[in-house]
């Protein structure tokens, strides 16, 4: 069980290392609440529609699949030991 604790660990550090990857190449969203007041809110550029296609949205998917899979190799490793 302690080699199976060994791997889990190293698999959980390169995760993890991903993940701050993917977060920090992610641009920066500048209109928070004041966008949504504005009328920015919602689907209506052509940018927003098209978003997974892109650099952004697939960083975006990434980050969330790399959260997961952080969270639950996480509780695994807790389990284990």
């Amino acid at each position: 069980m302690n080699t199976l604790y060994i791997i889990l660990s190293v698999i959980l550090a390169l995760a993890c290392l991903c993940m701050i990857t993917a977060i920090l190449l992610q641009k920066k969203r500048q209109a928070g609440f004041s966008g949504n007041v504005g009328g920015m809110s919602g689907d209506k550029t052509y940018f927003d529609k098209n978003k997974a296609r892109t650099v952004e949205g697939r960083l975006e998917k990434w980050t969330k699949i790399l959260g997961g899979f952080f969270m639950i190799l996480s509780l695994v490793i807790g389990f284990i030991a």
